[in-house]
């Protein structure tokens, strides 16, 4: 089965949605708007039940099909933006300033908006399909605040299953993995504070950039030194920050970074040891450290059976040389991990072709991806609620 016909005749239509949406991003829990178009469109659809503000303001629709069955599986794609200037200068490009659609979300609910459409005309399944669409997926643990607003209780749903675009991978393509796919994206903040003097008289001061320093160094022996080396963790101190003039030793320094670990032993390890470094060395040199570690998103974990059967039906769509059942994990992070703690399911990345990275200002969703990306979503829940 390759692409739906009914999909390619989708084609034009769902690239208007994806268009409008791009025009008018809206960022975490404030899409409003978009809440208000995606409930529209699949009233529109002849959407069985439509739920809003289900973890503030998701939306979920549930499409029953012809059988008496009550199966029911998850279909999700999130909503939000990000906080960038667009700069794609494309006619649909972002109307609001300091806001863009730099991570495809827009062709994931496009793509999502356009199966319910023909999973709703055609009712070729027996159970229910719960369409998903959640805000707040950029930092805001959107997945995790419809969890615990009871989105799987509520709604009865037994698998869930998500996917997101890829660029750098060929249009009409899918990669996938059992097991961690994506990274745990952890955040710290280390501040030393030392004792501050005149640059001249550094004997008289407890220097907090020097210690600070020695602590940036020590900190990638978490990975080179402490961490298997089959388990991967990256520890990366992205800002430094000390000092105000060229002739005063300051009294503080901070250190901010972040964490990416595949396996939840390794991200215990190293804030562990993030806190013993800093901890150490400024005692060492006669200061002290105050260390602040954040876990955000779980590592995003596939279950083995459903990603099979996320494969299978990537594989009928674009055909078995065309999906990737071994793709190599991404150390960025994705808070589907939370539903995917909640209920067996898989992510799966659809190619995007060369286009901008994700989360660069000059990315755009192509929309040669969206027929593939409505076709793999309604194979797969025929194939899952099958008689």
């Amino acid at each position: 089965m390759p692409i739906l016909n009914r999909a390619a005749e989708l084609q034009a239509e769902v690239s208007e949605w994806r268009r409008h949406l791009h025009a008018n991003p809206e960022i975490l829990y404030d899409v409003e708007n978009t809440a208000a178009f995606v409930a529209e469109k699949l009233n529109e659809f002849g959407v069985d039940e439509i739920v809003t503000g289900v973890g503030r303001t998701g939306v979920v629709g549930v499409i029953k099909g012809r059988g008496e069955s009550s199966r029911s599986i998850g279909l999700r794609a999130d909503m939000d933006a990000l906080p960038i200037e667009e700069i794609s200068g494309k006619p649909w490009a972002s109307k609001i300033a300091g806001r863009m659609h730099a991570c495809g979300h827009d062709g994931h609910t496009a793509m999502l908006l356009g199966a319910a459409k023909y999973l709703a005309e055609t009712r070729n399944f027996n159970g229910r399909i719960i369409v998903i669409f959640q805000p707040a997926e950029e930092g805001g643990a959107g997945a995790l605040a419809m969890v615990q607003d009871g989105l799987m209780e509520r709604f009865g749903i037994e698998e869930v299953y998500g996917m997101h675009n890829m660029p750098g991978q060929p249009v009409g393509t899918f990669s996938i993995r059992k097991g961690g796919i994506m990274a745990a994206p952890d955040k710290f903040f280390i501040t030393v504070k030392g004792r501050g003097g005149h640059a001249a008289e550094p004997h008289n001061t407890v220097d907090p950039i020097t210690i600070g320093a020695q602590i940036v160094t020590n900190l990638q022996l978490i990975a080179a030194r402490n961490a298997n080396p089959l388990r991967s963790v990256v520890v990366s101190v992205t800002r430094f920050n000390a000092g105000t003039t060229h002739n005063i030793i300051p009294e503080e320094a901070s250190l901010t970074g972040t964490v990416r670990s595949l396996d939840e032993t390794v991200r215990d390890l190293a804030e562990k040891r993030i806190h013993e470094i800093a901890h150490g060395l400024a005692a060492a040199n006669g200061a002290e450290a105050e260390v602040v570690y954040e876990r955000a998103c779980p590592v995003t974990v596939n279950h083995p059976e459903e990603t099979e059967h996320a494969a299978r039906a990537a594989m009928d769509v674009a055909g078995k040389d065309k999906v990737n059942t071994d793709v190599d994990p991404s150390m960025a992070g994705e808070d589907f991990a939370f539903m995917l703690q909640s209920r067996p399911g898989a992510y799966i990345m659809i190619g995007h072709g060369d286009t901008p990275g994700l989360h660069n200002p000059a990315y755009d969703f192509n929309d040669e991806v969206l027929a593939y990306g409505i076709s793999y979503w309604v194979r797969l829940a025929e194939q899952r609620l099958t008689d």
